[in-house]
């Protein structure tokens, strides 16, 4: 079987991630090229000291989503139904994909961003202190918590399993997703973490 070189392509993540290599050959005499940044199952993994993803495309198709329902209803609806509408179509685009991944704080608050953007439209308001308690106030919660609460099912879920790989795991992503929640939490209220470190 043959690889396909025009939809393959290499990425390194490491230390060494920035240094020039040679391309890799296949047994057909065609190269794989090294790239900064390799779309895989939806998510921009990014070339980088540690493993990490881009989340510019899944912005866009926020924005576009949102735009969307935005631009057939106006002013004509009221803000729960633009709330409602807000829920259903625009977040499930923003959070997909995002707890299968790991998310720096940094990204966190930069996706919040967009969402307290979104609210601003539609509770037509200046401030984002404003608008982001006015959509705590409607149930729209923030992105990390979010991205919590559906790793915190996906791993129930999966703890039901009766396989004992299943069980283990679910113990282990359990312990990984929770450390990495609390030092997000902690990191945004600028918590130290050397108690856990």
């Amino acid at each position: 079987m043959s690889i396909n070189v025009k939809k393959s392509s290499c990425l390194r993540v490491g230390p060494r991630h920035n240094s020039l290599s040679s391309n890799l050959t296949t047994l057909d005499g065609l190269e794989i090229m090294w790239m900064n940044k390799v779309r895989y199952l939806g998510v921009y993994l990014v070339s980088s000291k540690v493993l990490s993803c881009n989340y510019d495309l899944i912005k866009k198709s926020f924005y576009r989503a949102f735009n969307a329902f935005c631009g057939k209803v106006g002013r004509l609806a009221s803000v729960d139904v633009m709330i409602e509408l807000f829920k259903t179509k625009s977040m499930p685009i923003l959070l997909c994909g995002l707890d299968a991944c790991l998310v720096s704080p940094h990204q966190f608050r930069s996706l919040n961003h967009v969402v307290v953007s979104c609210g601003r439209k539609i509770f037509n308001i200046n401030t984002s202190d404003i608008a982001a308690e006015c959509l705590k106030m409607f149930g729209v919660i923030d992105v990390a918590r979010a991205v919590a609460t559906r790793k915190d099912r996906f791993v129930k879920r999966y703890a039901l399993n009766s396989s004992v790989v299943c069980e283990i795991c679910a113990i282990c992503s359990y312990v990984f997703f929770l450390f990495h929640f609390i030092y997000t939490l902690c990191s945004e209220k600028n918590i130290a973490l050397g108690f856990l470190l």
